[in-house]
């Protein structure tokens, strides 16, 4: 007897496909079926790849035959999409929270963002198991991992790139403002009473060295690239306090670090767009400035 199935949709960067990953793995846990992954979105035309080979995820790549037909067979797409009832597609509906994907059941393709923890609320342990680096840190990054655990440490994202330069992805989401960065270090300084090392991460390093100016000490971390951007989200969860960007990379950043007494803050504008909102992106307790 073949064994229940649920099949992920992985598509963006890494911090999305975490989000997709844990959802799946929600669902499929939730129905006791196995999860595949849908990585066909990342060939030779994609900016983004598969990232999450660096995580002892419990999931695995579908094949080919295993999946639903893709978008480069038109007509056998619109059929399934329209008639086909396995796998189901089920769509998120909406950027928030979707309450009809915790009783969905298995044999189903889901296709969205799902950036929420509200999705995963209920495996939360198990996420940190799955989300546990493969390898051991090594290198460049062990070594700033060390100076960052000498603490207090904060980490700060800026992220640029895509947001500056994709139109489609600066209208969505712009860049988010230095006076959000003051204001969230002032509040981790009150908040913590210490005065933290602010490690500074981003895909615009060189940006990141001329512009941003605070009252603190700061340490440009700028070791990895794209391939190894797993790194700087280990790094980040090594950090005491998190000031993430309107990005899901830090968010999850902020998410794998396991300290208890950690304060992380996130922008109160999440989007540039105002046809745009998701009330759900942040977990309880996390700071909106």
């Amino acid at each position: 007897m073949t064994k229940a199935r649920v099949i992920s949709r992985l598509h963006g960067g890494l911090g999305n496909q975490l989000f997709q990953y844990a959802v799946g793995r929600a669902v499929a846990l939730r129905n006791g079926a196995e999860l595949l992954l849908d990585a066909r979105h990342f060939n030779g035309d994609n900016s983004f790849q598969y990232d999450l080979g660096h995580f002892a995820i419990q999931a695995r790549v579908a094949a080919e035959d295993e999946l639903p037909p893709a978008k480069n067979r038109p007509l056998a797409y619109a059929w399934w999409r329209k008639f086909g009832r396995s796998p189901r597609f089920v769509r998120e509906q909406k950027l928030g929270f979707n309450e009809r994907i915790d009783g969905i059941g298995a044999d189903c393709y889901l296709h969205g963002y799902f950036q929420s923890q509200r999705y995963f609320d209920d495996i939360v342990p198990t996420l940190w198991s799955d989300l546990s680096f493969r390898e051991p840190i090594g290198g460049e990054n062990a070594r700033m991992g060390e100076r960052i655990r000498t603490g207090p440490s904060v980490s700060m994202h800026v992220r640029r790139g895509d947001y500056i330069t994709n139109s489609k992805a600066q209208a969505a989401h712009g860049s988010t403002e230095l006076a959000y960065y003051q204001r969230a270090l002032e509040e981790v300084r009150a908040r913590s009473g210490q005065d933290p090392v602010v490690y500074l991460f981003s895909n615009d390093p060189a940006w990141v060295r001329d512009n941003i100016k605070l009252d603190a000490e700061l340490v440009p971390v700028a070791i990895n690239d794209g391939s190894t951007a797993h790194e700087d989200l280990r790094l980040m969860s090594l950090c005491d306090h998190n000031i993430i960007a309107n990005s899901t990379f830090s968010w999850w950043g902020a998410w794998l670090n396991p300290s208890h007494s950690k304060i992380v803050t996130a922008p109160q504008q999440w989007f540039a767009s105002p046809k745009l909102s998701n009330p759900d992106i942040t977990p309880p307790g996390w700071l909106r400035l």
